[in-house]
């Protein structure tokens, strides 16, 4: 009986580690902020762009059009924002340009 108890707890503790992982967010240490891409998509017209919703110590920006090529990000009403060296938009076309 102790044997099955065992096995269903290690059963179960590996299905929420499954779980936990699919919906983890990707995250990184930048200039002593916690960074995590929360939702991406890559642009189908125009392959350099992604749409991207980061979350910067836990405040959720509202999705960015990041431009890879031209080093830039546009924010919903349309300002255009340069790249930060070692920042967010670097992050995203690093990982994601690979």
């Amino acid at each position: 009986m102790l044997k099955i108890i065992v096995i269903l707890g290690l059963i179960c503790v590996s299905w929420s580690m499954i779980i936990s992982s699919a919906q983890a967010e990707f995250c990184r240490q930048i200039k002593g902020h916690q960074v995590c891409l929360v939702k991406i998509k890559r642009s189908a017209k125009n392959y350099w762009e992604y749409r991207a919703s980061v979350k910067i110590d836990q405040e959720i920006r509202p999705i960015e059009i990041y431009d890879c090529r031209q080093r830039h990000r546009m924010t919903q009403e349309g300002d255009i924002i340069p790249f930060k060296s070692d920042g967010v938009g670097q992050l995203i076309c690093r990982v994601l340009n690979k």
